[in-house]
Formats: structure tokens, C-alpha cells, sequence
């Protein structure tokens, strides 16, 4: 202290603060010695010294096996779990004896609703507003793409307790610029508590021919589709580690690239469909409404919303319309029911070995509503944002090359927007419009034979993707912990569903809940709803000059509605002018939110495909349509 006094002059009393607090941090750093968790003694000689060993971490007595199995781009009205058309008898199954929740909220796309599941916390306070690609993240706190070390994730939660931890499918958190065998790996699965991983980093890939990764390495597919790849080594995974360690529990994420784009799947299972939808969305959706009745997945008195202006009266559309058309269904229903019995594989392994009983399962029906991306009139290989090319000349194209949808050769197969609705039943809107329930309600299924006593319940409690995380611990009986790897953890934002497992009247405690995607917004609160609509890419695309967007963002332009969703559950009655001080109570209120989960700035797809994010200068000078180019190449927003 000596040398500290003699080279500053301090007033009192700041003096005696500054020198206690010097004397503190001395004392703090004296006691910080690197064996302090040592507990044995050590002497000058063995004989004098006493050995510690500290006790292996064990999972606590009972603990279950855990899986969570997330589905992409899949519509609340798709599958036959939730009234869909589409069979899905594992997860029929799985539904019948444990409990559909049907009122479970993603964040109406991808890597947002991946960053939230992982983290059990929202999307943008772990900096996944957008994407952790290039082109889709931005340098700021809520939009970088790099899921900060003190918001750690499941797997590092549960392997600090006690399990082994798997990954196989879609990642989709993992910076573009990290994603290459050099790394760094901090970021990559492996990084963020999983032992091994099998699948792909990106958002979107080839079911034949994917952009494999193995725990840290790209590896070279045999040709085999996706799913069946992921399903075998998720298999073997668990069979290496029981066999090594019986009896210790596990974790499994199991997140196949189904059924996002492209739509690729064995004939057989598609033929297997063959003209069932000849009937078209519009019956489909009166169909599955009425099946959603019976289930009891939505009020008895439901009405489907008016069909979307952009979509076509089925009875309407040409004989070369309905015949495409259809076919891209009979695709996307045979890929659904494809990716249903692989995961029956995994679920039919776990009764063999006897470990199905003492296993919970987490089905997540979708990431988000079911997929726009597919045009008005479908893609087998066209750019989603391609310029220049008019509908009747894709369709055209389509038409010319049925056969190829489904096929190996369908490098970007998806269906037209008309299916997208349908399959959405019974809401409106879609993928990325967070601004609605069609983009951000899905159906979630819990099993858990132990744990559940009501077999086949229905439970509408309000949640959110953030709250499976703390379900999972809950039911573990692990605690949430302070540090993970010596560093202290930000809070989990999610709300446990503990307590709805065995009461169907429990409290929602999911009450606030903002939603943010390019522009999309809104905001829940115990039951009420504000929510703004923004221009989306495809919009945009059809209304921009060749050498800019008609205008710049405006989000004051917007216009909010209000609903309340405890008697109007799928959106059907604007009450903003009816309650004009409730709107502006919750636009207030997504304000706050938005500045407590690093929303702002807000930005929105005229800043992404004018690349005004994430640009190093190389763009100066280029034309809208250049920039473009830039921003919808391999690897960006496509993927």
C-alpha cells in the first residue's frame, strides 16, 4: 500500500474506500488458490499426506432419459396427431398416452426457435434475432448469431448433472464463419455441451447428398437419406453409452431437416398418397377442422379464418394447376409420414431395451408454422428469390418436370403457398409472420409414462418454446445452476409446464411473451394479443425497381391489431379500434420487451437483401439486383 499512497492523492473518504476495497480484492485473490477444491492433505511425504479423490457427478436417483425431437416446417393442421390429413401414427401414438398442449408458441422460424429451445430463453437475448449466417446477423447484441458461454444450454445443464448428451439433425446456431473444419468449435454443437453430433450445422440441405458433420469434422454421406442417417446413429449412440454405463441417463436431441425444403423422399411413401388430395386445400382444411373438433385440440365452436386473398379457389384452378399442385402434396405428406417412422425407430429401440418407461419425450410439431417459401405455384429447383420470372412460367416449368419432385434431382422442392395454408389449419398466415398464431403456434406432445397419469390429455395452458428447458430440469429434478464452466449464468426465461403433467386445470405461468421476426412483431399478455404485420422478401421482391425497394423501412407505417385470444384463439376479430388503450398498453409493453431482449435496432428484410447488415463495404456500387444475387447464393438465405 505504501507505493499506492506515495504516487496518488486521495481526499477522504474516499481513501479508506478505495484502500479497503485494494485490501479485499488482496485477500480475495490470496484465497483464490489453484487447488482449492482439493480436500485431502499435503505433506512433505507421502506418509504424511492423504489422498481426494472427488466423487464422479451422478444424475439424481430416477433421473429419466430425456428426448426432445423438434419437426421443421410443420403446420399445426398437418399432422394426424393434431386432425391433420397426413398420418403420423408414432406420434399418434406418443399423443394418445401422454398429452397434446395446443397452445405452444415457437418463434415462426428456425434458428430463433432453436437458440430459445436450447437456452430456455428468448431468442434475442441470446442474440439469435435473425440467423447465425452471414448474411442474416448483424453486429449487435440481439443479432450477432453467437449464443453467448453465460446462457448455457440443456445439454451442458444435464451434462454437468450426470448424463450423456447426443445431437443429430439440424443444428442451425453455429456462425457461418466458425462452420468449417478449422473452426473455432466453441460454437459448434460439441462446444455447447453435446458429446457427439451427426447432422448438418445449416438451416436447409439436401436429403441425399447433405452437408454432414460428425461431432467436429465434415464427413461424406453415402447416399442414404438424411433421416434414416440421423436415426441409425442417434440409435447407436445410446446402445455405445448404455452398454459402457448401463443404467445412466441421457439426453437425445433429434431435430431431422423434415420437412423443410427441399421435400425429398422415397416414392413409397409419397405414391402411398396418390390422388388423396385431389380435393384440394379448400376441402382440406374444412376436413381437418373438423377433425381438430373432435380431438379437442380446439373449441368446439371454430371457425376457419376467410381463405388468404393470394390463394386460389381450388374448384378454380386449371386441370394442369390441380395436377401439380396435388403432387407436391402427395410429396410433402410422404415425407411427413417418412420422417414419423424414423422416429418410431428410435422410439421402438428404447421399448426393446427397456428404457421407454423411464423416458420422457418432447415432440415439437414444427419450428414454426408451415412454410410461404414455396411460391405461389411451388419450386422443384427455382432460387425463392429468383427476379424476373413470372408464376405461369414456374408453373409451366413444374409441370414440365413433375417427376422430378421428391426426387433427388428437386435440389429446392416445396409446395405452393395454397398447401401452407391448409396445413396451417385452422389459422391464417404462416412461416415468419410472427405477428400471428399461424407462424408461431404449433403442437407440442409430452410422454413420459412415470410422470404422466392422464393418458391421451388435452392441456391448453399458454407456452412458449422457452419453456421446455425448465420442464425438462423439473422433471429431472435438477436445479438450474449458477455457474456452468466457471461462468456465472444469466436467468432462464422460460416457465416450467411441471405442474400441467398432471393438472389439466393448472395456472399458465407463461404470461408475457414478445415475438420478433424481419420486421413481424407482437406481443402476449395473459391472453391479449397486439401485433403488426411488415413487408416480407417476397413482397418486397415483386414491388422493387432495378436499382432499390421502393422505400425505405418504415415501421410506423404498420398497423397493429388486437385480439384476445381467450375467445378468439385463432384471430378471427380485430378489437384495436374497439379497445384502442389496451393496444397502446401492449405496444408499450413490446416496447420494453424488445429493449430487455435485445431486439433493437429492429431490422427487417429490406436491410437484409440490401445487404445493409453485415457489410464490409464490398457491396458499395452494386445494383439491387447484384445485391440480391449476394444474399440469396448457397449458404445464405436459403440456407
Amino acid at each position: 500500500m505504501k507505493n499506492f499512497k506515495n504516487n496518488f492523492t486521495i481526499k477522504s473518504p474516499q481513501k479508506g474506500l478505495l484502500i479497503t476495497a485494494l485490501l479485499v480484492a488482496q485477500l480475495g485473490i490470496a484465497q483464490n488458490q489453484p487447488n482449492a477444491d482439493f480436500k485431502g492433505t499435503v505433506g512433505k511425504t507421502l506418509a504424511e499426506s492423504k489422498e481426494y479423490w472427488p466423487e464422479p457427478v451422478k444424475a439424481p436417483a430416477g433421473a429419466p432419459n430425456v428426448v426432445w425431437i423438434l419437426l421443421d416446417d410443420v403446420g399445426f393442421g398437418a399432422s394426424s396427431a393434431f386432425g391433420g390429413l397426413i398420418e403420423t401414427p408414432t406420434f399418434d401414438a406418443l399423443a394418445n398416452n401422454g398429452l397434446r398442449y395446443t397452445n405452444f408458441h415457437t418463434t415462426a422460424i428456425c434458428a430463433p426457435t432453436r437458440a430459445a429451445l436450447l437456452t430456455g430463453r428468448n431468442s434475442g437475448r441470446v442474440h439469435v434475432s435473425g440467423f447465425s449466417h452471414t448474411i442474416l446477423s448483424a453486429g449487435f447484441p440481439g443479432w450477432d448469431g453467437r449464443i453467448p458461454s453465460d446462457k448455457g444450454t440443456i445439454a451442458e445443464i444435464l451434462r454437468e448433472n450426470g448424463y450423456n448428451t447426443f445431437a443429430v439433425g439440424k443444428y442451425g446456431v453455429t456462425p457461418d464463419e466458425e462452420a468449417t473444419d478449422a473452426g473455432p468449435f466453441d460454437r459448434w454443437p460439441t462446444g455447447k455441451g453435446f458429446d457427439h453430433f451427426y447432422g448438418f450445422l445449416g438451416s436447409q440441405t439436401d436429403q441425399y447428398n447433405p452437408d454432414l458433420v460428425e461431432d467436429q469434422v465434415h464427413i461424406k454421406p453415402d447416399g442414404r437419406h438424411l433421416n434414416e442417417l440421423i436415426t441409425d446413429k442417434a440409435i447407436s449412440y445410446i446402445q455405445k453409452q448404455q452398454k459402457a454405463a448401463p443404467g445412466k441417463p441421457f439426453f437425445l436431441y433429434y431435430a431431422p431437416g423434415a420437412a423443410h425444403a427441399p421435400h425429398q423422399v422415397a416414392t413409397k411413401w409419397s405414391d402411398a398418397y396418390k390422388g388423396k388430395f385431389d380435393e384440394g386445400w379448400d376441402v382440406y382444411r374444412e376436413k381437418v377442422l373438423a377433425n381438430q373438433k373432435k380431438l379437442g385440440v380446439i373449441p368446439a365452436n371454430a371457425v376457419l379464418p376467410e381463405r388468404n386473398p393470394l390463394i386460389g379457389e381450388w374448384k378454380k384452378l386449371s386441370p394442369d394447376q390441380k395436377k401439380v399442385y396435388a403432387r407436391f402434396m402427395e410429396v410433402y405428406a410422404g415425407f411427413l409420414t417418412y420422417t414419423d417412422a424414423e422416429i418410431g425407430r428410435v422410439v421402438n429401440y428404447l421399448k426393446e431395451t427397456n428404457q421407454f418407461d423411464n423416458t420422457v419425450i418432447f415432440v415439437a410439431i414444427g419450428d414454426n408454422g408451415a412454410s410461404k417459401e414455396g411460391s405461389l405455384v411451388g419450386t422443384i429447383n427455382q432460387n425463392l428469390f429468383a427476379q424476373g420470372v413470372s408464376d405461369e412460367k414456374n408453373l409451366q416449368d413444374n409441370l414440365a418436370n413433375i417427376g422430378e419432385i421428391g426426387t433427388p434431382q428437386g435440389l429446392n422442392t416445396n409446395y405452393p403457398l395454397g398447401w401452407a395454408q391448409a396445413t396451417n389449419a385452422p389459422f391464417k398466415n404462416w412461416k415468419q409472420d410472427a405477428q400471428s398464431e399461424g407462424g408461431t403456434r404449433n403442437p407440442l406432445i409430452i410422454h413420459y409414462p412415470k410422470g404422466i397419469k392422464d393418458k391421451g390429455g388435452i392441456r391448453n395452458q399458454y407456452s412458449h418454446v422457452n419453456d421446455i428447458l425448465p420442464t425438462t430440469l423439473d422433471i429431472a429434478g435438477i436445479k438450474a445452476p449458477e455457474y456452468i464452466k466457471g461462468i456465472k449464468q444469466d436467468i432462464i426465461q422460460g416457465s416450467s409446464l411441471y405442474t400441467s403433467l398432471n393438472d389439466a386445470k393448472a395456472e399458465s405461468l407463461h404470461k408475457i411473451q414478445y415475438y420478433y421476426i424481419f420486421g413481424n412483431r407482437a406481443i402476449y399478455k395473459d391472453g391479449w394479443k397486439a401485433a403488426a404485420a411488415h413487408p416480407d422478401p417476397f413482397t418486397l421482391l415483386k414491388t422493387a425497381g432495378k436499382n432499390g425497394f421502393p422505400q425505405a423501412s418504415n415501421f410506423d407505417n404498420d398497423v397493429w391489431e388486437l385480439y384476445n385470444l381467450n375467445e378468439d384463439f385463432n384471430e378471427r376479430n380485430n378489437l384495436a379500434k374497439k379497445y384502442p388503450e389496451k393496444l397502446e398498453e401492449l405496444k408499450k409493453l413490446f416496447d420494453e420487451q424488445a429493449k430487455e431482449n435485445n431486439v433493437y435496432p429492429l431490422i427487417d428484410w429490406q436491410d437484409v437483401l440490401g445487404r445493409k447488415i453485415h457489410n464490409t463495404g464490398a457491396d458499395k456500387g452494386k445494383n439491387l439486383q447484384e445485391l440480391i444475387k449476394e444474399a440469396t447464393k448457397p449458404g445464405s438465405v436459403q440456407e
